[in-house]
């Protein structure tokens, strides 16, 4: 549904606000602690060019960001223009224009939980993982493999 819903929605936030998705998935990290988790891209503002044959300038990319905290986003918008671009691969950006409003963030989606895999599967699990050394990767495996075990012998 997901990867629907991205082939959809994709070619409007293009045309509307000159920006893909990626960039939107990607902004709690390209921006970092604390600034993630209350501002939010909203467009690029790209310059008119006359012709095709015109350089390309880099654009403005228009961030929301709650009030009181537009002072501080806006002392680290250098090293944030540097992220973006590093994110898109070239100098895709020359600032960022800070509009203040409420930032509102989606909440996590609900994982749902997986059938425990019956006394066999189980068995058959530890056996897997049972040799294993690293016990942090023992623990990701044997959590991989529950929800396999657990979802397709249910």
């Amino acid at each position: 549904m997901a990867d629907f819903a991205g082939k959809v929605l994709e070619p409007v936030i293009a045309r509307r606000a000159g920006m893909n998705l990626d960039l939107l998935a990607a902004w709690p990290d390209i921006v970092g602690p604390p600034h993630g988790d209350y501002t939010k891209p909203e467009k690029i503002n790209w310059p008119r060019r006359a012709s095709d044959d015109d350089p390309f300038e880099p654009g403005t990319l228009v961030v929301a960001c709650d009030g009181a905290r537009a002072v501080l986003f806006q002392h680290e918008t250098d090293q944030c223009v540097e992220r973006v671009n590093s994110f898109f691969g070239f100098r895709a950006i020359a600032r960022i224009r800070i509009v203040q409003k409420p930032v509102t963030r989606l909440a996590a989606p609900s994982r749902r939980q997986l059938p425990e895999p019956g006394p066999q599967a189980r068995a058959r699990l530890d056996a897997i993982v049972a040799a294993i050394e690293d016990e942090e990767l023992r623990k990701r495996l044997e959590k991989l493999g529950r929800g396999v075990f657990g979802a397709s012998h249910s």
